[in-house]
């Protein structure tokens, strides 16, 4: 009896089906895979979620500042909060979606050959939609607090010189991240302390010039909400660009992408790290 014979056992299916795919990882358990375009859901709920806490901390740092007299979280604060929140999120879901929480980072990894094209929109979506839902969390409970969570130019900084920085600031910080990914370390705590410290310090020297943003939808999410369009367009080239610049300095550093460490960085580690239900006793 073949597999294709009407009235065959379903568990005689299963152990057929087993067998053709030896060698091919998660044939066997393919309705669990995470590397499935069905659970796509699943990766895209992982990026909102992950980006509406990055932005709840990051714009909620300099609102609830405003509310309470402009005093109560320290500048100091409000520049390591966000790096703090970007470690954890790594740490708890970087192996569900790769835990970009940013479109820069989500184009370079594209660039690199380690994320595919068609996924990228809607990361960039998702994205985009958990920092408007943050923000618009903070506005209900705390009100509008003028300018407070926006990213602008420094007093004195044209927009231009805005974008410039943030192309530099960016460039480097998704360098670390493409870094640490090509040693499959971006899901793990190295990556996670190696990418929340490029974003720390990157904060406490460069805030001043450009509000250190390096992340689109952290910019334009609360600047869409907030209703203030001052300069955004320096906060979208100019991380874009250093994105850009990031892939080329990692191509001189390592070569092309697209190698295991890199996709699974990348993409999440589900698909081939976990299945459901409970583990066996030892």
């Amino acid at each position: 009896m073949t597999s294709q014979e009407p009235g065959q056992h379903p568990e005689a299916r299963r152990v057929a089906i087993a067998m053709r795919s030896m060698g091919h990882p998660n044939a066997v358990a393919r309705s669990f895979d995470f590397a499935d375009d069905q659970y796509e859901t699943r990766r895209l709920f992982s990026e909102l979620l992950g980006t509406f806490l990055l932005v709840l901390v990051a714009v909620g740092g300099g609102m609830v500042n405003t509310r309470f007299g402009g005093h109560a979280v320290p500048p100091a604060a409000r520049v390591v909060s966000p790096a703090l929140m970007v470690m954890a999120v790594i740490l708890f879901m970087g192996t569900v979606s790769g835990a970009h929480l940013n479109p820069a980072v989500s184009l370079a990894f594209a660039l690199r050959g380690d994320f595919p094209w068609k996924r990228v929109p809607g990361y960039i979506v998702a994205q985009f939609a958990g920092a408007v839902l943050a923000t618009l969390l903070l506005w209900a409970l705390i009100g509008k607090q003028g300018s407070a969570g926006l990213t602008l130019p420094g007093a004195g900084i044209s927009t231009p010189v805005a974008m410039c920085w943030e192309l530099v600031l960016t460039a480097g910080l998704v360098s670390v991240v493409l870094g640490t990914a090509s040693g499959a370390q971006q899901i793990g705590p190295l990556a996670a302390l190696g990418v929340a410290g490029y974003i720390a310090l990157a904060g406490l020297w460069g805030s001043p010039v450009s509000g250190a943003s390096m992340n689109p939808v952290r910019s334009l999410g609360p600047a869409l909400v907030l209703g203030d369009w001052s300069a955004w367009w320096a906060y979208l080239a100019g991380p874009v660009a250093g994105a850009v610049v990031a892939v080329g300095f990692a191509y001189i550093l390592r070569g092309r992408g697209g190698g295991r460490s890199g996709v699974a960085a990348a993409q999440g580690t589900l698909g081939t790290d976990w299945r459901p239900g409970p583990h066996p006793r030892q």
